[in-house]
């Protein structure tokens, strides 16, 4: 009995595949698409812009896929990706960008219609579902392209004269898109901004590493410009610039757009060498909320997390967390101002208004800082003080003390700040409601004293750079 079962569950079976042999013989349409096979030569020489691009429209024609980039050196201009395209990067693969402005699009900047700019390599507007992966390079020629000044890269022997300070092409550029992701490429050299997504939902950055020397200008690493919902994780930023900054438009325009920054998850992340590790502003406009900064390393940065702005930006920062951070040889650990740069003196007297920039409910937990000069500054402004920042479990060993000036309610619990010389908190200004009983200090200085002048510009006027007074 159980053999007749299995002698027509056997028939039944070959029936079966018998009927969908033809099926399985038959080809299915191929959803790879092999940028050798639209002409590019991947020689380092010829442009493939043309054919890098022919196999991304034939992707997206036939419902989307993956454009598939072998081994070699692809010298390209602007490619323009579209929806449910994933670009593959393969171990070996290279995107070297052109040292021709007229190989990149002419693209429309969103902030002002009717204006444009040059394009980035890797470009997209209005598309969904998109991916750029894999294990290859993006090279950005940036010795090329960077501005040379007295503290920039001078110009190499045989790199011709450029519009310094003009138009620099972006490494990836974004806009108005939905479920991106990028992972796993290496992007060196940009002559500008890395990534840049703008006005975008839904975007995962996941083991990306982007490199360019501490000296070259506006290689900020990943920046995430009025967006909503963005990833960022496991990646390692060393760069000339920011290494990642939240950024939603400039003074009215960002104000009228209305676009936020919000929901924003930066975790495993390693930067190094970058004006700051995360920076929020000074375009920020529109408002940044809800921000979580974790499991980080920062190391060698000029300042560990720099949220900025001014007078005329208006918005709201708020809801920003920093936990579990470690710190080395960051000069400035925090800094937290909204007298960021401008022409304002610390006596002048202004109303609040919509240029009036807002900061509150900030929580710092689980940091650590070594190695640093100043332990930190909050700086607010005497219309509007910055408010209700906790920092909660926080060692800084430093040279100077941690400056706070025009703001109110800052509480520091089981905190330590160890400074070389002078008092480890120096209040200033307007400020008020500060708790400082579970703050601790090795320094034999009181635990307070007062806050040294603030300059024109930001500037904080520390008569004695060693003690901070």
């Amino acid at each position: 009995m159980k053999n007749y079962s299995l002698r027509r569950f056997s028939a039944g079976l070959l029936m079966i595949l018998a009927a969908a042999a033809p099926a399985f013989g038959a080809t299915a349409p191929s959803t790879i698409f092999n940028v050798r096979d639209y002409g590019a030569t991947g020689d380092g020489k010829t442009l493939d812009t043309a054919a890098i691009n022919k196999a991304v429209e034939a992707c997206a024609k036939a419902g989307g896929g993956t454009v598939y980039v072998p081994p070699g050196t692809y010298y390209t201009g602007t490619i323009v990706l579209q929806s449910n395209v994933t670009l593959n990067l393969e171990a070996g693969a290279t995107l070297q960008t052109s040292m021709s402005p007229a190989d990149f699009a002419q693209v429309e900047n969103p902030w002002r219609p009717g204006s444009t700019s040059l394009g980035p390599v890797i470009w997209a507007e209005d598309a969904e579902k998109i991916t750029i992966t894999g294990r290859g390079t993006m090279e950005g020629t940036g010795e090329y392209w960077w501005v040379a000044t007295a503290g920039g890269l001078p110009r190499p022997e045989g790199v011709p004269e450029v519009q310094r300070g003009g138009d620099r092409p972006q490494f990836i550029r974004l806009v108005r898109c939905k479920d991106v992701v990028i992972q796993g490429i290496t992007l060196h050299h940009s002559a500008s901004w890395n990534i840049h997504p703008l006005f975008c939902e839904n975007v995962k950055v996941d083991g990306v590493t982007i490199e360019s020397p501490a000296r070259s200008q506006n290689t900020d690493g990943i920046n995430p410009d009025s967006c909503k919902n963005v990833q960022i994780s496991n990646c390692r930023i060393d760069t000339g610039d920011d290494c990642v900054t939240l950024k939603s438009g400039v003074d009215a325009v960002g104000r009228e757009v209305g676009k936020p920054d919000e929901n924003i998850a930066i975790t495993n992340c390693v930067m190094m060498h970058g004006h700051g590790g995360v920076t929020i502003g000074s375009e920020m406009s529109g408002g940044v909320h809800n921000v979580v900064i974790s499991n980080c390393v920062f190391q060698n940065t000029d300042v560990g997390i720099r949220i900025k702005s001014q007078r005329g930006r208006g918005g709201v920062v708020e809801g920003v967390i920093g936990v579990n951070i470690v710190m080395q040889d960051v000069p400035d650990p925090f800094q937290i101002t909204t007298y960021y740069h401008g022409n304002d003196k610390p006596s002048d007297v202004f109303p609040v208004d919509e240029g009036t920039p807002r900061y509150h409910g900030f929580l710092f937990n689980n940091i650590t800082a070594r190695g640093a000069k100043n332990a930190g500054s909050i700086t607010g402004l005497p219309e509007m003080p910055i408010e209700d920042i906790t920092f909660n479990n926080v060692h800084i060993d430093s040279a100077s003390g941690f400056i706070v000036t025009d703001a109110k309610g800052i509480t520091f619990l089981d905190c330590v700040i160890n400074p070389k010389q002078g008092s480890p908190l120096l209040l200033g200004g307007k400020t008020s409601e500060v708790d400082d009983k579970r703050l601790s200090t090795a320094s034999k200085a009181p635990l307070t004293g007062k806050a040294p002048a603030l300059g024109v510009k930001g500037a904080i006027l520390r008569s004695n750079p060693a003690t901070g007074q």
